[in-house]
């Protein structure tokens, strides 16, 4: 394997240092489709340049939006109320913020679609998604396995004015139902309800969804978390200039970066008044012993050094609402002061990878005690003196890739496969975080 295809990570005794954060991934994807989809044009502060918006913002243009670039993180989007171009085949890489969405706004559009993407896209489930929209008169097809990517979109039957759709697989879902919906309401001059089945997992992502939806001018009427309504008259409405904020998700890692290394680590970008559900980990760092303070943007981790010895407190905990970060947390696992238990991470089985399956498989690599069930995984720290050198296998997943780059704080040396794979969120991360480590 040539250099280029592995990162071998220098041992490191200390973190501190200040970041500046990319922008969210999932605030990017969603603003890049409402602005798409809104009447004028909407300038884009902040957009996150990754493979995943590249995927989002080659689908529009293919479909015929106006996207202007201004400078490394900022665009300009001239909105239609209908995609200019009626017939296309898209590649959606594995890019699930785009594909999700995308397909639940062409369903309502009344042209002829395709959609794919790579190999593992195409083994992550979308008939949830694709059931609600057959149920409420959408005309969709599948072009491989029943229930996956590959998918056939033709234009739509009438509209009926309710759909159910599941919730306990992914967010997504329901988010991209939500985000479709005003083009629904067009159609039928009726107020759209939106059922959902089972318990509704990541909530916060929905949040993001209702409050990105209302800076368009769409406010849905939300009655618990089993139903939501949006109204007659919802229409898109450019706010002219959105800011997308630092990626919650990517602050993760360096939250646990300045809770095992020391710190202090500042992190610019989120803080208290962010939209997004995945600033909750830094409570789950400050109950395994770190200082935390926030700001309305920034937050600031002074931690403890576990290269002298020193413990995280472990914790047993439900990461249901924050699941992209509780991968972080498995790998803090490693320096914890007993065996650590993720709850309620079943939505793991579907990700880029099977993350449960994957995260068991290189912490074992290391040398801990992992046991796992369908939903939950369980982390027992390593000894001293019971690291083995490894090399991290990431299965094309940036998650994996950056939450194994703690492991250079125990006693074994640690080789990430593939490192590119970060490039999917956040292209220079190891770039960043080399600046921070010693």
């Amino acid at each position: 394997m040539s250099d280029l295809l592995k990162l071998e990570l220098p041992h490191s005794v200390a973190a501190h240092g200040l970041v500046n954060l990319p922008g969210s991934k999932s605030i990017s994807n969603r603003v890049l489709l409402l602005s798409a989809l809104a009447a004028g044009s909407t300038r884009i502060d902040g957009l996150l340049q990754s493979d995943d918006t590249t995927v989002m913002l080659t689908a529009l243009r293919t479909l015929g939006v106006d996207i202007t670039t201004h400078g490394a993180d900022s665009v300009a989007v001239k909105g239609v109320s209908i995609f200019p171009v009626e017939r296309a085949d898209l590649f959606m890489g594995n890019a699930g913020t785009a594909i999700r969405p995308l397909t639940a706004a062409l369903a309502m559009m009344g042209g002829h679609y395709t959609l794919s993407g790579v190999p593992r896209m195409h083994e992550r489930p979308i008939g949830d998604l694709v059931d609600g929209l057959l149920g409420m008169g959408a005309n969709l097809s599948y072009l491989g396995q029943d229930g996956y990517p590959p998918l056939q979109i033709e234009p739509a039957r009438t509209l009926s004015d309710r759909v159910a759709v599941q919730g306990s697989v992914s967010s997504q879902f329901l988010t991209a139902i939500l985000m479709a919906a005003p083009l629904a309401v067009a159609r039928s001059g009726k107020a759209l309800v939106i059922d959902v089945i089972g318990d509704l997992i990541s909530k916060p992502y929905i949040d993001i969804t209702l409050n990105l939806m209302a800076r368009f001018g769409v406010t849905v009427e939300r009655h618990g978390w089993q139903q939501f309504v949006v109204p007659v008259g919802s229409v898109y409405h450019s706010p002219q200039r959105i800011y997308v904020e630092g990626d919650a998700s990517s602050a993760s890692y360096f939250l646990a970066l300045g809770a095992i290394g020391g710190g202090p680590i500042k992190i610019v970008g989120v803080g208290e008044q962010s939209i997004q559900g995945d600033v909750a980990f830094a409570d789950t760092v400050q109950a395994m012993g770190a200082k935390v303070k926030r700001d309305a943007a920034s937050i600031e981790v002074t931690g403890v050094h576990v290269a002298r010895g020193e413990k995280l407190k472990a914790f047993d905990a439900d990461f249901n609402l924050i699941p992209d970060a509780a991968m972080t947390a498995a790998a803090l696992a490693l320096f914890a002061d007993g065996p650590c238990t993720l709850r309620n991470i079943g939505s793991w089985r579907v990700k880029e990878t099977d993350r449960i399956a994957a995260m068991e498989t290189e912490l074992r690599k290391l040398g801990a005690q992992v046991e796992s069930g369908q939903d939950w995984l369980r982390v027992s720290p390593i000894p001293s003196g019971g690291w083995r050198d490894a090399s991290i296998h990431t299965y094309d997943d940036h998650r994996m890739a950056m939450c194994f780059s703690l492991a250079a704080f125990g006693q074994s040396r640690v080789t990430i496969l593939d490192p590119g794979c970060v490039s999917k969120t956040f292209p220079t991360y190891f770039d960043v975080y080399s600046s921070l480590v010693s």
